[in-house]
This record gives structure tokens, C-alpha cells and sequence, in this order.
């Protein structure tokens, strides 16, 4: 709960759309496009966009931009002109680099020696300053401060090889992975295909999944003639709400083709020789919805793993368990079933209040956050309450909940955080406040049972959460035969937990 409290946040989403067979097409790949960002809005809230192309020969483009929720940005009249589209990509925002304006707002289309390109971005990009510099030297005006710009103009380069009738978009894709190792996922749009990319080390998510009539959807009798298109997705989530089955990862390092005749795998751009996968953990923690899969297993089930990890690590002698609603439930039940402890509700969440990350001061802030619950008191009066959480950002956002649940008869408040602390900023996409904001950095972390008011409070510890993560993995990777076990960037393992750690998988540039 505190994540979304203190303004962390992911950067953005991702998504793409492909109808299978002949085009023009029945399937409404807007409508299908739009769907799919509203499955991802909690990755972000701050504008979207969509581009479609009929996939001609030249292709024509259509686009439409907003600033705000998803069914905000796109009125019925804006759906209207992408109407024609035979595929199409989109993006949704919550900005790390970049300032809050419709420029920023993507995919960004750019004209190339070929042809336009859209290209949607997740992630944020390590050596960014210095390609930015670069890009520049070449005579290249950039006209936003977005990242996702700096990568469509990076692509827009023609490689020294190519041909200048046909181009060879595998070896630009490469050679933006060359100029940065990471962090991005990325979705390409090039006349009448989509480019999906995840960066070598893997940090941002990417998945595909496959659309199928409706009454074959929870079969397993849906056969490669039933596909009627293709999706790519920051995650799936978003496939059960348009009608796609789930069909696989993109791999760290790949670059796979998506047309309306299938999927197809291109290459695999490896890691510097000995560096492990680096998969933001946090996407498990909090970020991603719990019904979505990575690496081969769905969200909750980690949440819960946590949760189970944290009652091994940090028991108490308590009365009932609980969570702070409601991103932290899974980690709660996970609690409450390794240490016996029944699990209530503890709390009422008044989902009419605003996000209060967006109040601009701590007593705002404090008061949104009073504002938000109410207490449930004949749950726990008289009761010894063990509080699970998914995190303590700043701290401003806990305290007062242990205030309420006191004062509406809670006789003990222990305090479990299914993470740990944070103790440095992110430079990969994620929105984390400044190092001297974190509570962890902070002198009242010494006692920060008594500096929050609770009774006690402990933390899951890192190698407890990369535990409870990876535990699922192994088998996943075994029973995977789509792609060769042998390549080194789909077959090992590896997390990024750099906010934890300070251990950035790749050597910062600024």
C-alpha cells in the first residue's frame, strides 16, 4: 500500500495487436488495443496513446494521443479514426524521465529512410545522457526529454550494412542493443509487422499471447487455424479481458517477429559474458497485478510465498493477521497459513479517495491517508493485531493506520513487511523517491517501531524474497522447450534488486 502512498511507481505499459489472416480484418484492433491498456492502467495513469496501421504497401498510420486515464484519453471519436487499423501498438505512462506533457506521451512515430516507425517503451535507459549526446553529434533535433524518443531516433539510424532498398530492422534493433544494455522492453511497428525486444539482462517484463474465438478460449482444443490474431503485452493480465490465451515470454536478449502469419523468434542478443538476468523483483512485490505470470508463475502465488517466507523470518505472538488493503493480501495469507493465525479484515478501504501520492505535502498526505480507511472494529477489538504490508517508504502513510487500529481497540499492532528495506534509487524505470527521503536512510530507522508507532516491525529479508521469487522457477524452465535450454539468456536465472542493494546489474553512466 505504501508503494502507491509515497509516488512509486512503474513507468509504463505496453501493448500490440496483430489480426491474423486476411487483411482488411473482422477483429476490431482497436478496440482489442484499448482493452489491453486498461488491463494495464495501474502500471500507469498519466496519458496514453495508440497507433494503428492498415499494414499496406505504403502503409497508412493512424494515431490519437491523451493526457489521463485510458477511457479518458480515448473518447468514442477517437476510436473512430483507428477503426481501419490491421495492427496496432500502444502505451500507457507514469513518467520517470520526461516531463508530464502530451509531447512525452508515446509511441512515438518517426519517419525513416523506409518508411515511419511507432515504437512504445517500458523501462528507462541507463547510459541515456550519453546516447542523448550522441544523437545530437549526428545532426538528430530531439524535440521531447522522454527516453522512448532517443530510442526511435537510435533506430531510425541506418546500419553501415544495409542495403538501401531493404532494411534489415534486426540489425538496427541490435544495434540499439548494442549502444544500451537495458532497461527497456520495446514494441516496433514497421508497415504491416511488430518488433517485440526485451533488453539483454530482461529487466522489464514482455509477453505474447494468442487470440482465440471465445468458446475455445478456457479449452485446450483451440488450434493454430483458430488464432484470430496475436498480442504482445507488459503483461498478461490483459489477455483473459480481450479473449487471448497465454503463449509465452519474450526472452531476455530476443527480438521476436509478430505478423498476421505467427510469432517468430529472430535472434537473441546476449549479455556481457557471466552477468545473470536482471528481472526487476519489485515486479512481484507490487507492481504487477497478481493474476499476471512471469518466468512461468502467476504474482499471487510469490505474494503468498512471501508472505509464508515472512512468518519463518519475523514470527510474533499475536491473536490474528491482516493486511493493509489490499496489494499486500496475498503476502497476508501467506502469513496467516505458515503461522496458524487466522486472518481477518481489519480494515475499510474507501475506494472513492483519491491517490494521496499526488498531495503535495506530509500533513495532506497523512490526512489522505485517515480519510482512506476506516476501522473495523468488532474484528479485532480486545486483539493482538500482526499488520502485513508490502512496504515503508517514507513512513508518513503507516503510522496513522496503527493509530486507528489502536484507538478502535486493537491492544497490540506488529508490523510485517513482506520486502525489504529500500535503501537506494532506481535508475530502470521505476519511480522511487530521492535516498534521503527513503525511512531506511534515516536516522528513526534505528527504532522505527517506536518513530511509526507500532509494537514491533520487521522486514522480509533479501534473500527471503529472492527465495520465495525464484522457487517457482526452476521447474518453469525445465518443462519450457520453445526455445533452446542452451541459450544463456533464456535458461539462467537472475533478479535485479538494486533498491536494496545498491548492486546494479549494469555500470551506471550519467
Amino acid at each position: 500500500m505504501e508503494f502507491e502512498e509515497s509516488g512509486i511507481g512503474e513507468e509504463c505499459g505496453v501493448f500490440g495487436c496483430v489480426a491474423a489472416g486476411e487483411w482488411p480484418t473482422q477483429l476490431e484492433v482497436a478496440q482489442v488495443l484499448t482493452l489491453g491498456l486498461v488491463a494495464l492502467q495501474h502500471r500507469g495513469q498519466e496519458s496514453a496513446g495508440i497507433v494503428t496501421s492498415n499494414g499496406a504497401s505504403p502503409p497508412t498510420y493512424s494515431a490519437h494521443k491523451g493526457m489521463g486515464l485510458v477511457n479518458t484519453a480515448f473518447p468514442p471519436e477517437a476510436l473512430l479514426k483507428l477503426r481501419h487499423g490491421n495492427l496496432g501498438i500502444c502505451h500507457t505512462r507514469y513518467s520517470t524521465t520526461g516531463m508530464s506533457e502530451l509531447q512525452n506521451c508515446q509511441p512515438f512515430v518517426v519517419d525513416t529512410l523506409h518508411g515511419k516507425i511507432a515504437v512504445a517503451h517500458n523501462g528507462e535507459l541507463v547510459n541515456a545522457h550519453a546516447l542523448r549526446r550522441k544523437v545530437m553529434r549526428h545532426g538528430v533535433g530531439l524535440s521531447t526529454s522522454s527516453d522512448s524518443e532517443l530510442i526511435t531516433q537510435l533506430l531510425a539510424f541506418t546500419p553501415p550494412m544495409e542495403e538501401l532498398d531493404a532494411p534489415d530492422w534486426v540489425a538496427r534493433i541490435k544495434n540499439l542493443m548494442t549502444e544500451t544494455p537495458t532497461s527497456y522492453s520495446l514494441l516496433v511497428l514497421f508497415k504491416d509487422v511488430i518488433y517485440a525486444v526485451r533488453d539483454p539482462y530482461g529487466n522489464r517484463p514482455l509477453c505474447i499471447g494468442r487470440l482465440v474465438p471465445i468458446s475455445k478460449l478456457h479449452s485446450s482444443g483451440a488450434g493454430e487455424e483458430d488464432t484470430e490474431g496475436w498480442v504482445v503485452s507488459s503483461e498478461s493480465c490483459s489477455f483473459q479481458s480481450i479473449g487471448a490465451k497465454y503463449y509465452r515470454e519474450v526472452l531476455p536478449g530476443e527480438i521476436v517477429q509478430i505478423s498476421r502469419r505467427g510469432v517468430k523468434s529472430l535472434s537473441i542478443v546476449p549479455r556481457r559474458e557471466g552477468d545473470l538476468p536482471a528481472f526487476c523483483i519489485f515486479e512481484y512485490v507490487y507492481f504487477a497485478r497478481p493474476d499476471s505470470i512471469f518466468e512461468g508463475q502467476m504474482v499471487y502465488t510469490v505474494r503468498q510465498r512471501c508472505g509464508r517466507q515472512l512468518a519463518i523470518e519475523a514470527p510474533t505472538d499475536a491473536d490474528v493477521v491482516s493486511t493493509v488493503p489490499e496489494s499486500a493480501t496475498p503476502a497476508a495469507l501467506g502469513y496467516a497459513q505458515q503461522s496458524g493465525l487466522p486472518y481477518i479484515e481489519v480494515l475499510c478501504k474507501n475506494r472513492y479517495v483519491g491517490r494521496t501520492f499526488i498531495q503535495p505535502n506530509t500533513r495532506l498526505r497523512q490526512l489522505g491517508v485517515a480519510k482512506k480507511f476506516g476501522a473495523l472494529t468488532d474484528n479485532f477489538a480486545g486483539k493482538r493485531v500482526v499488520l502485513i504490508d508490502d512496504s515503508i517508504v517514507r513512513g508518513n502513510t503507516i503510522s496513522p493506520i496503527i493509530k486507528l487500529l489502536k484507538e478502535a481497540g486493537a491492544t497490540e499492532v506488529h508490523i510485517r513487511v513482506a520486502s525489504p528495506p529500500i535503501r537506494f534509487p532506481c535508475y530502470m524505470g521505476i519511480n522511487i523517491p530521492t535516498k534521503e527521503e527513503l525511512i531506511a536512510n534515516k536516522p528513526e530507522f534505528q527504532d522505527i517501531a517506536g518513530h511509526i508507532g507500532a509494537d514491533s516491525v520487521q522486514y522480509l529479508t533479501v534473500e527471503g524474497l529472492v527465495s520465495a521469487v525464484q522457487k517457482g522457477i526452476a521447474s518453469f524452465h525445465e518443462k519450457d522447450k520453445m526455445i533452446s535450454s542452451s541459450n544463456q539468456c533464456g535458461s539462467r536465472v537472475g533478479h535485479c534488486t538494486a533498491c536494496l542493494t545498491g548492486k546494479y546489474p549494469v555500470e551506471l553512466e550519467w
